[in-house]
């Protein structure tokens, strides 16, 4: 599914839904990755490790958020129609 973008060069408006759900998913999968390294590596005790944990999980959270804004943003521009 591509969007309604400008002419045939431009690139704006040229999104796919794979592209930004492997984007999405491939950022939250990164920090996943480095929250598990860092566990593997501190082996923290039962209290630090679910706060390592769960601040990992709200940071993969925002970050699928960032991206994902930040694509759309891109491809279709800001939406300043808010009324």
């Amino acid at each position: 599914m591509t969007g309604t973008g400008g002419g045939s060069g431009d690139p704006r408006g040229d999104l796919s839904l794979g592209k930004l759900a492997i984007a999405v998913v491939g950022s939250a999968t990164g920090v996943l990755a480095i929250v598990t390294v860092l566990m593997i590596t501190l082996q923290p005790g039962p209290v630090l490790g679910l706060t390592i944990v769960l601040v990992g999980i709200a940071c993969a959270i925002a970050v699928m958020g960032f991206v994902s804004t930040r694509m759309t943003r891109r491809a279709y521009g800001r939406g300043d129609d808010r009324g």
